[in-house]
């Protein structure tokens, strides 16, 4: 049975990876719809799949033909938008992350979702992808956990770029913000953790499920980008984001220590199809074990699941949500705080 698919933005988000993504699992979804907010991109998107396309999202959510909503605006409107998808009477609705800004968001969302009884499934790509499950079945079979990692290096991209360097909703003129300044510094911290380490801290959280302590938060001005050390339980965690100069080469990598061995997952680049991550494993300094890698990718695995909540085959855990949400939000605002009390640099 196809079920018709109503997309709330027609950023690159949406053109590389919802619209070919419904296109690579045939006829289970169809795009019937797609808006914009003001930006006329919606139109050329629209007609490429031979759907309806409006601005706002009034006649979106009005549209009988979309029974699915797919929210991929800018972060800050996202929890207001699936509110609105959940009134509308819709029957899932897939947020991109992150599903809210701010605890009481959280709770809103989540809370009206479970009176609902509607699907709802967040893009958290890598949480999804494959080779996930997979190396954190190797990593529960082995030693206790000791140190997580992540490092997300990425050349120019300009859904991550406008996320430091305009404030929401982006003026259509502003001046330059001035990184002396410790409210705007903090302001980007909490920016690049939830816009850009939001895509691993469910796996963090799923690795060591405690109230996040956050030990040092420091911005990197030039290139833009943020370290952050955290203890979650005995569990040491340290988050690097860094936006780089053209040229460079992307770099998703999480890395986990344990007792007895250590492992690296190497997520792709985004916006690309290209399979799943790369999985290795070290064990007592000679022994190295590559885990083959999945040909399906985080992004159509996230589709599969919420075909399957859609269809009553795997249930969404609602507090899983939240609490992914909680944690995020913790770490975010724990970070800021530090760069505004200058604690941090």
């Amino acid at each position: 049975m196809v079920t018709g698919v109503g997309i709330i933005g027609a950023g690159p988000g949406v053109a590389a990876l919802h619209m070919p993504t419904v296109a690579r699992l045939g006829r289970r979804f169809d795009v019937v719809h797609v808006s914009d907010a003001g930006s006329g991109r919606a139109r050329a998107l629209a007609q490429r799949a031979g759907a309806a396309w409006s601005h706002g999202v009034d006649d979106l959510l009005a549209d009988p033909g979309v029974e699915v909503v797919v929210v991929a605006s800018p972060p800050h409107r996202h929890a207001e938008q699936v509110l609105s998808a959940i009134a509308a009477g819709k029957r899932a609705i897939l947020c991109e992350k992150p599903l809210a800004l701010t605890h009481a968001e959280t709770d809103a969302v989540v809370d009206a979702a479970q009176a609902a009884g509607v699907a709802l499934v967040v893009g958290t790509n890598h949480l999804f992808d494959p080779a996930w499950g997979s190396a954190r079945h190797h990593v529960a079979a082995g030693g206790r956990i000791r140190t997580v990692s992540v490092t997300a290096a990425l050349p120019p991209n300009i859904r991550y770029h406008e996320l430091v360097t305009e404030p929401a909703p982006i003026a259509a003129s502003r001046p330059a913000r001035d990184l002396t300044d410790r409210h705007v510094r903090a302001g980007i911290m909490r920016q690049l953790v939830l816009g850009l380490l939001i895509h691993d801290l469910p796996l963090v959280r799923d690795l060591a499920p405690h109230e996040p302590e956050v030990v040092f938060a420091r911005l990197v001005p030039a290139p833009i980008g943020c370290a952050i050390g955290l203890r979650a339980g005995e569990v040491l965690v340290q988050l690097t984001a860094a936006l780089l100069p053209a040229g460079a080469e992307a770099q998703w990598r999480m890395t986990v220590g344990t007792t007895t061995d250590q492992f690296e997952i190497d997520f792709p680049p985004s916006f690309v199809h290209g399979g799943s991550a790369r999985v290795r494993a070290y064990g007592d300094g000679t022994r190295e074990t590559v885990y083959a890698a999945h040909p399906e990718d985080g992004y159509l695995a996230e589709w599969r699941a919420l075909a399957s909540a859609i269809d009553g085959q795997a249930p969404v855990d609602h507090e899983d949500l939240r609490a992914d949400a909680h944690f995020a939000i913790d770490i975010a605002d724990d970070a800021a705080a530090a760069i505004l009390a200058g604690a941090s640099a």
